[in-house]
């Protein structure tokens, strides 16, 4: 029986913590306020950015979608960015991928104040992560654990694989694991053997944006899986990075797509800017 690791009681949970302290920000004067960068046409990215403003709207956080088009040049998203960290009635910045072709999103996330950069995007962000310092952590990456947590999984001294080395899930999770004391493997394109690796996992988190690509050969019966995937399908739908078909009565848990990684990772971003907004 393949437990299912739903992220959504966590995520109501998070976003009812939100409200009451945005709330009380706005009766203080200080309305708390969240501005999201785009630079994309892509379908998978709006989905998601759609889905923060609707979710900020209902906790009482104000949402600005900032669409620089997809043609933006790279000094013009960074100094978007300059000009949202110079802004003191903006607490959180979101730079969402993906971006044009000649824009290296390290380098521009490096523009975001630090102190507002609700997503772990600025290098110094994910230094201090490493370093074990206050920082602000990739919300989806930091979902991750959340998820794990709120299920009761164990992480102190378990093997945890995590497939995909992305600097906004697969590396911060990564670290967040071995904050707990999880013996870490991070896989990527060059694997050898990725099947037998993810096999040793008691925790396996899928992070890589290949629709369907980890089965049941990649997972031991009793692993729980985490799907960080939202690839969209023709008909408007999302699948994961996990052929959940085939995982379903194997695994001894699985996150769901959607309804898993991602409200919480909604709800971790929102959690950011009251966070920011209270200084």
């Amino acid at each position: 029986m393949t437990a299912d690791l739903s992220g959504k009681e966590l995520a109501a949970g998070i976003r009812a913590e939100v409200a009451a302290a945005a709330a009380e920000l706005a009766a203080a004067g200080t309305p708390p306020r969240l501005a999201v960068v785009v630079a994309t046409a892509d379908e998978s990215s709006a989905w998601y950015v759609r889905s923060i403003a609707r979710a900020a709207e209902k906790t009482g956080i104000a949402c600005s979608i900032v669409d620089l088009g997809e043609s933006a040049t790279p000094d013009r998203i960074r100094a978007e960015l300059a000009a949202l960290s110079a802004d003191p009635a903006v607490h959180g910045i979101i730079l969402q991928t993906p971006l044009p072709g000649d824009a290296v999103f390290e380098e521009l996330a490096a523009a975001i104040d630090p102190a507002k950069d609700v997503d772990g995007a600025n290098p110094l962000s994910l230094g201090r992560l490493a370093a074990g310092l206050p920082a602000f952590a990739p919300a989806t990456a930091e979902a991750v654990l959340a998820v794990l947590d709120h299920h009761g999984i164990p992480l102190s001294g378990a093997h945890a694989v995590v497939v995909g080395r992305s600097t906004v899930v697969g590396k911060p999770a990564a670290l967040l694991l071995l904050q707990r004391n999880a013996t870490v493997t991070v896989c990527h394109r060059n694997t050898k053997e990725l099947a037998a690796v993810c096999r040793a996992a008691d925790v396996l988190v899928a992070a890589v944006g290949r629709p369907n690509l980890i089965t049941a050969e990649y997972v031991a019966e009793d692993a729980f899986v985490i799907d960080v995937g939202t690839n969209p399908t023709p008909d408007g739908g999302l699948v994961g990075d996990v052929d959940a078909g085939s995982v379903t009565g194997f695994a001894a848990g699985l996150t769901p797509v959607p309804g898993g990684v991602g409200p919480v990772t909604t709800a971790l971003l929102l959690r950011h800017t009251v966070a920011s907004a209270r200084g």
